[in-house]
């Protein structure tokens, strides 16, 4: 055997919400326009995203944290009800 894994490496990244990290996939893009969170389920929109777990509970989180304006690196705070409404939609 020469030492090496075939297991499949996915991407990882760190939900914004509970700061837990989990795979890629199984996390929703947010990415701002225009003053607006907006959430990017197929991942091709353009510019810094950020990820958060598709429940209320780490959305809720983000928001109360502030951690979208963090991540984004923007002033002042960003309107999040259209990734909201898509959460909850997402949501079980």
């Amino acid at each position: 055997m020469s030492g090496r894994t075939h297991a499949r490496v996915c991407p990882e990244r760190t939900c914004v919400g509970c700061r837990e990290r989990a795979a890629k996939s199984d996390l929703l893009r947010i990415v701002v326009i225009e003053g607006e969170c907006v959430p990017d389920d197929r991942g091709t929109l353009p510019g810094r995203g950020a990820y958060v777990h598709p429940a209320l509970v780490c959305f809720d989180l983000a928001v109360r944290r502030r951690a979208f304006p963090r991540a984004f690196r923007a002033q002042g705070p960003l309107d999040t009800a259209a990734a909201r409404r898509y959460v909850e939609q997402a949501a079980p």
